[in-house]
């Protein structure tokens, strides 16, 4: 999706950590950290920050999270089309469902993507 370099990118940030990932708080993944980096990415790339959606404590695994939901109905609803996560793991670890809202959910709303980390940005695609 290439969107025009005037876009103002209404942004949600999302966070996301699980004991299943066997981190502490006290690792580089820690919800403060990954907020605290995504905040900085937003505003070195003035870019809006709409909302940040935490869901500390819920697996990856399935799509079930109440940030999550809460964050899709906010793009669909169009408050947001931007959505920015450390890396791909922390949107969710189920492949097949990760890479719907990837590749077809998120175009289907022009919702831009980054994954810090893993050097995803759908602007580029």
């Amino acid at each position: 999706m290439l969107q025009p370099t005037n876009t103002i990118y209404n942004t949600a940030l999302y966070c996301r950590l699980s004991k299943d990932d066997g981190y502490s708080d006290r690792d580089s993944l820690s919800i403060e950290n990954q907020r605290d980096m995504l905040t900085r990415y937003c505003n070195e790339h003035s870019m809006h920050i709409h909302d940040c959606y935490i869901d500390d404590g819920y697996s990856g695994t399935n799509f079930d999270r109440p940030a999550f939901k809460r964050m899709i109905e906010d793009i669909e609803n169009g408050k947001v089309n931007c959505v920015i996560t450390k890396d791909q793991s922390r949107l969710g670890r189920n492949h097949l469902e990760a890479v719907y809202f990837m590749e077809i959910f998120f175009p289907e709303h022009d919702v831009r993507y980054i994954a810090l980390n893993d050097g995803v940005d759908t602007i580029n695609a």
